[in-house]
């Protein structure tokens, strides 16, 4: 079975805009998600996120594909009052990475969180990881 990771929305970002020298190690959580070896979460509140930072590169229509394409690889979590909620609750320093993280604890089962910025899940009880990182600990496993 595939193990559940939730992606942050700079990840994906990344992956989409080609952005260096980020774009590699997005690419590769990608790869391993069309390889079944995991499977991506993402917070419904991100995409809006994507969307408005993607369409900046590429235009409204693109962006749109974008978005579609993402929406068929990725799962997508849901964001409730009860996640906003907990996200004013969560002590972090970034109000969206504490939605995604409130987002992300209602996953059973997640391995991990993947993001650019560990810095801003320093207060996350679940474990966190770059990009490069986590692709390493896949490697030694």
């Amino acid at each position: 079975m595939a193990s559940k990771v939730f992606v942050d929305s700079d990840v994906i970002i990344d992956f989409f805009t080609d952005r260096e020298p980020f774009a590699n190690p997005a690419s590769k959580i990608f790869e391993l998600n069309e390889l079944d070896q995991i499977q991506i979460y993402i917070s419904a509140i991100s995409l809006n996120n994507i969307y408005y930072i993607i369409r900046k590169y590429i235009g409204h229509k693109e962006t749109i594909k974008i978005i579609e394409e993402i929406v068929e690889i990725c799962e997508i979590v849901g964001t409730t009052k009860k996640e906003i909620v907990q996200a004013l609750k969560n002590e972090f320093s970034d109000y969206e990475d504490s939605i995604q993280y409130s987002s992300a604890l209602n996953i059973k089962g997640l391995e991990a969180i993947i993001t650019r910025n560990t810095k801003d899940y320093a207060k996350a009880q679940l474990p966190v990881f770059t990009s490069e990182a986590y692709l390493k600990a896949k490697e030694n496993e």
